[in-house]
């Protein structure tokens, strides 16, 4: 990657689901070359929140390096549709339902139920959709470290997570979702 980087063949270093000594690593032997390591990617959301236990963030807000948030809506389940409508959960798409088979259950359903209903109330609030609430979540409660990338397959969803930006979760809405987000 180095290589790639000196040649002009790419503009910046990233990689995808690398744990804290992995992470540790690639920025070292990177720094060795004089490139900097610019991004991990890994899956953060308010169901994954494994990068504060796991060493994840701490090393990348040491190192400098960004944390891109795949999943920040989690194949659809924070943004309260199979909650809404538990039968839509056989009808997901294969992989979604592969990576969210916990939460896509009819247990992890009822599970995360009082974090969909806390999103519904803070989202109906700020007069915005649960999808944006969560967004928002990731945006304020790990500041600069983070930044998401959601996925959206219709110009209307694009629309939608922007304007996740355009509010500003109160501490005390972070903590009550944090807490809902643990159970």
């Amino acid at each position: 990657m180095a290589k790639l980087l000196k040649a002009g063949k790419i503009r910046s270093v990233g990689v995808s689901n690398f744990s804290a000594r992995q992470l540790a690593l690639a920025h070292q032997v990177l720094a060795g070359e004089g490139v900097t390591l610019a991004a991990n990617q890994v899956r953060i959301n308010l169901l994954h929140r494994d990068i504060e236990r796991d060493g994840v963030l701490d090393t990348a807000r040491r190192l400098g390096v960004t944390l891109i948030a795949y999943s920040p809506l989690e194949g659809g389940i924070l943004t309260g549709r199979y909650h809404e409508d538990p039968a839509l959960a056989r009808s997901a798409p294969v992989m979604r339902r592969f990576f969210g088979r916990r939460e896509l259950s009819a247990k992890g359903i009822a599970r995360t139920r009082p974090l969909i209903d806390a999103m519904r109330e803070i989202g109906t609030s700020y007069g915005v959709s649960m999808a944006q609430v969560a967004l928002n979540w990731v945006i304020t409660r790990y500041g600069d470290a983070v930044v998401a990338i959601p996925g959206a397959s219709k110009p209307r969803q694009a629309r939608e997570a922007a304007g996740a930006m355009a509010f500003t979760l109160s501490e005390t809405e972070v903590r009550r979702l944090d807490e809902l987000s643990l159970t």
